[in-house]
């Protein structure tokens, strides 16, 4: 399959991306490439994510936070996120043991994309802006212009990255930092 080199290359858990792969395309889901990572679609919807982390590798689900998860194993991402879901694996042990789990999830996953069911994101709309940056706002039109130019997602990473910081010149050294990328209209995580 065009994907194998990927599963392949995987350095820390090769059996048990090839393991959740199988079960993967047992569903009537398309394997892709999409971030550097393996991707199942539904009729051209993101569904699943494979993924490896230094610790472990899992699944991530787009619209996780709509699926069935009675036994509570979804966990977030991070502490931002709204819509994405990960199931979270470090052994082939811990896979077989939770299959059933995980073929519900998946099947969940599936029927949440069928249904067009989607995520209510009210946390974009309610991003406070960090002082620092409605004062750079204040001071340059043109950065104004270039932030408020950007997509919602790309806004709300650099909302989320600079109120993160504790301190206002931490704040403050992050917009500049980033300063060259918001007037070329890219977002904090874009190569």
């Amino acid at each position: 399959m065009r994907l194998d080199p990927y599963f392949r290359k995987a350095k820390r858990f090769p059996e048990e991306l090839n393991r959740l792969r199988e079960i993967i395309l047992e569903y009537p889901l398309k394997e892709e490439l999409k971030w550097r990572q393996p991707c199942y679609t539904y009729e051209g919807g993101n569904v699943v994510i494979l993924h490896e982390m230094k610790d472990y590798c899992g699944l991530g689900f787009m619209r996780g936070a709509l699926i069935d998860d009675p036994k509570g194993v979804l966990v977030a991402p991070g502490k931002n996120s709204q819509a994405a879901r990960q199931l979270r694996f470090r052994s082939l042990a811990e896979i077989d043991a939770q299959e059933e789990t995980l073929r519900a999830i998946i099947e969940s996953a599936i029927e949440v994309h069928k249904a067009g069911r989607k995520v209510d994101f009210k946390a974009k709309r309610e991003l406070v802006y960090p002082e620092e940056l409605n004062e750079k706002m204040a001071q340059d039109a043109g950065f104004k212009a270039a932030f408020e130019g950007l997509t919602p997602g790309r806004q709300r990473g650099y909302i989320l990255h600079i109120s993160d910081a504790k301190q206002s010149k931490t704040r403050t050294a992050r917009i500049e930092k980033h300063y060259d990328r918001i007037m070329d209209g890219m977002g904090i995580h874009d190569r």
